[in-house]
């Protein structure tokens, strides 16, 4: 452990100070470190090594209208190809307007952050039918799981199951939503982890990823919802009508703000870590551009190691926030999918009924 820690230390350190003596000639038109830029969606997509400085130009896709009032689906292969084609011109602020008037009504484009959202539950995708392979042929079944990949895999799988589904939600209908739950918890952790990559993106530090993730969670607790459910967000059974007036009002506010805590959470506390780590190894630069390459070592020292740090716990964190979004997922589908008449159920089959009478 001592000895990865000292070489993810000395990596970080070679790189630092490395890119801090390239800092000035890359930051010719404006000598400040651009951190939300930084933190942006792209469209491109950096690949160490790779030729054109490690980017990948992204296909560009526009629904736009032209200023005859006409309708046009127009797709390129980067921007410098949407540049080349005259209809679209670059603005100041480096945003594509089509060049005789008219707007862009949908931005199609493939982004880095859909990239990575596309990566991380790709991956989630195929670990599952790997998993589920082994299954298939009895491994994990007649016989006991075999490697550290099964093994790993079926804790997760379990826990999720017995600690996040059924758990919070009707046990009658749990199971039904686990395949959902796991693909969430799978697919959040791979892109959080994704972002710990340098050259690499977070797709949920990007309001729009957490925002479709919160939807999907938004849409299947409604479509699960009983007559219980709804008669408690319209009706109120047994309580007097003026006061209905106010609590159903609440109750549907309730309905959206759910989903709103979901992907705001995900996103500030994803954003937010990419951003500390950022601003403190911009240190370096900032203290290279200002005082010369002996400050950046000597605050580079200073940087890396508070960075290695926060990698170890943005590492903690990525994995909490996604355990985070999918037990809230877990408790909301469960409020909605609760079912009195098995409750009422259960509690007499546990119970006798003098135990109920005494209670």
């Amino acid at each position: 452990m001592v000895q990865t820690l000292r070489r993810v230390f000395l990596t970080l350190l070679f790189l630092s100070i490395s890119t801090s003596n390239t800092f000035a000639s890359e930051q010719d038109e404006a000598q400040v470190l651009d951190v939300m830029g930084t933190v942006a969606d792209h469209n491109y997509f950096k690949v160490p090594g790779f030729i054109n400085g490690g980017k990948i130009y992204l296909p560009r896709i526009f629904y736009w209208e032209s200023a005859e009032g006409e309708s046009k689906l127009s797709a390129y292969l980067s921007t410098k190809s949407v540049l080349e084609s005259g209809e679209f011109v670059e603005t100041e602020e480096g945003a594509l307007v089509p060049a005789n008037g008219g707007h862009i009504i949908v931005d199609l484009s493939i982004t880095s952050h859909l990239i990575y959202f596309w990566m991380g539950m790709l991956l989630a995708l195929v670990l599952t039918v790997m998993a589920a392979g082994r299954y298939k042929r009895g491994i994990g079944r007649t016989v006991e799981p075999q490697g550290a990949f099964q093994n790993m895999f079926e804790v997760l799988f379990v826990f999720i199951r017995d600690d996040v589904a059924r758990d919070n939600i009707d046990h009658h209908k749990a199971d039904r939503y686990v395949p959902f739950l796991f693909t969430m918890f799978m697919g959040i952790s791979f892109m959080n982890l994704f972002g710990l990559l340098p050259w690499a993106a977070t797709a949920t530090a990007d309001l729009t990823v957490t925002a479709t993730l919160a939807f999907v969670t938004f849409v299947i607790t409604q479509f699960s919802g009983t007559k219980d459910y709804w008669a408690h967000i319209f009706w109120f059974p047994g309580v007097p009508t003026w006061v209905r007036v106010i609590l159903t009002p609440v109750e549907i506010l309730g309905m959206f703000t759910k989903p709103f805590a979901l992907a705001i959470r995900l996103f500030a506390n994803m954003l937010s870590g990419k951003i500390m780590i950022i601003a403190i190894l911009g240190l370096v630069f900032i203290f290279a551009d200002l005082f010369g390459a002996g400050a950046a070592y000597g605050v580079g020292i200073f940087s890396v190691s508070l960075t290695v740090v926060l990698y170890a716990l943005k590492a903690f964190v990525a994995l909490l926030q996604a355990y985070i979004f999918t037990l809230l997922s877990a408790v909301f589908i469960g409020m909605a999918a609760e079912d009195h008449a098995h409750s009422e159920e259960g509690y007499y089959t546990e119970h006798s009924a003098e135990e109920v009478s005494a209670n």
